[in-house]
């Protein structure tokens, strides 16, 4: 492969000849060679919508002319479409602001408008990557105003339609589930009845709260840094552009984006995204207790609780034939695990804001779309692989209810909490039931010890 001199503020590079970016993405492949982790192909697309947009907003106003800006817009339109995802090579672990990522935007689109125009890939003729292409814009405004446009819209394509459609499916089962009757656990031990659908329904509104918390923490990232600038006064640019350009990608994603209230905050803080990372983190939070759950309550199938009967996706040892084990719960818990991870790294992004900018922008949005791609891929696992396919124990749930000490419970209201523990005291030293010592001794009717014990009428409260 070839190279070809190309220039930048600090000298000349060698660039590949293949290449659409020039010599500042060179330079950034050269200078952060960490990670080989690129940023998220996300970003990617948020990065093209926004050159789109400004070369829109910029021919509106008078400020490019036709020809080019019809070019930037081609070229834009095709980072979009992923046409051009090879292009952008830099380490996630550059420069904080993301200056690198910025200008190798602008560089491909720039290229690639030259070229549409009949110009010479690298001469910077005649579209111009900063001139043209970053008109009116600074990376410090572009990168943080990328990151929003990518997690809403991750958020509303990915993460909340599979969110959605959990909470459809546990739900379901709850009804399904809801003439089930099942002992209770607390603290690892026996508690009082409850009906299967009942936690199943416990289940399904956590999914569901989760949707509406992402869905308010969401409405952060409608506002963008763009129009801001270098450190939020607008210098360089016009003074509608900010707003005119939340318009045009408001029209290219389908959802709702406005410039910042105040740019000083948008650019020199990232609590947006810090609270859209704690609300993913507690969705985590929430898939990895129903996950440890449904996996705990089939655990099994001889000697484990066994009241869930979860599907059979694959062999589950290398040893010991016929073993089936938990894998989608598994898989759904490590997930979990790596978001909760990411919003600490998050975290750590938002206290990397000094001044007028935040400094650790590409982890941040590295971390922010892992964490909403990781959940909506796990959230369809878990439903498709695991929840749909959920049966019942239904005898094993009876069996635990009836030899449960907890069924003493409801005898004390009758003849008093001591007399109630010396019931299950003697029902455990002997082997017997609860039911068994209460009748044995003549502590209350037949009658009134099979309404007293009735597990059904210990899943609601009396009326």
């Amino acid at each position: 492969m070839g190279t070809r001199v190309e220039r930048d503020s600090m000298g000349k590079m060698q660039v590949p000849d293949t290449a659409y970016y020039g010599a500042q993405t060179q330079r950034a492949v050269e200078n952060f060679p960490v990670s080989g982790l690129i940023i998220p192909i996300g970003m990617i697309r948020a990065l093209g919508m926004i050159k789109k947009a400004a070369a829109k907003v910029n021919l509106d106003l008078g400020l490019l002319d036709k020809e080019r800006a019809e070019a930037v817009m081609q070229a834009a339109q095709e980072v979009i479409d992923g046409k051009f995802d090879d292009q952008f090579p830099i380490d996630v672990f550059q420069t904080g602001s993301g200056t690198s990522s910025n200008m190798n935007a602008n560089e491909v689109i720039g290229n690639r408008a030259s070229e549409v125009m009949g110009g010479q890939i690298g001469t910077r003729e005649p579209v111009h990557p900063n001139d043209h292409v970053n008109k009116g814009q600074s990376s410090n405004d572009v990168i943080p105003t990328a990151i929003h446009v990518a997690a809403a819209t991750a958020l509303s394509g990915q993460l909340i339609p599979a969110l959605e459609a959990l909470h459809k499916s546990l739900d379901k089962k709850a009804k399904a589930f809801d003439h089930i009757l099942k002992i209770g656990r607390t603290h690892l031990q026996d508690a009082t009845p409850i009906r299967l659908g009942q936690e199943f329904s416990g289940y399904a509104a956590m999914v569901k709260s989760g949707v509406d918390r992402l869905t308010r923490a969401g409405e952060e990232l409608s506002q963008l840094a763009i129009g801001g600038t270098a450190v939020g006064t607008g210098i360089n640019t016009h003074v509608e552009f900010g707003s005119r350009v939340a318009k045009e990608l408001s029209k290219l994603t389908g959802l709702k984006f406005v410039e910042a209230s105040n740019h000083f905050e948008a650019q020199a803080a990232f609590d947006g995204a810090v609270e859209v990372s704690g609300a993913l983190k507690t969705v985590a939070v929430s898939l990895s207790k129903i996950a440890n759950d449904i996996r705990w309550l089939g655990s099994g199938p001889r000697a484990g609780l066994g009241e869930l009967k979860l599907p059979a996706v694959q062999p589950g040892s290398s040893i010991m034939p016929g073993k089936v084990n938990p894998v989608i719960c598994e898989a759904m818990i490590q997930t979990c695990a790596q978001v909760i991870g990411n919003d600490a790294t998050i975290a750590h992004g938002g206290l990397g804001s000094f001044f007028e900018l935040t400094l650790m922008l590409p982890l941040v949005a590295r971390n922010l779309l892992e964490s909403i791609e990781f959940l909506a891929g796990a959230a369809n696992m878990f439903r498709e692989k695991l929840v749909e396919g959920l049966e019942a124990d239904e005898q094993k749930c009876a069996d635990y209810i009836e030899g449960s000490l907890a069924m003493c419970t409801s005898l004390a209201p009758v003849i008093g909490y001591d007399a109630a523990a010396a019931v299950a005291k003697e029902a455990y030293q002997s082997g017997k039931t609860v039911r068994e010592v209460a009748r044995e001794k003549g502590l209350v009717s037949e009658e009134e010890l099979t309404r007293l014990l009735d597990p059904m009428s210990m899943t609601k409260p009396k009326g």
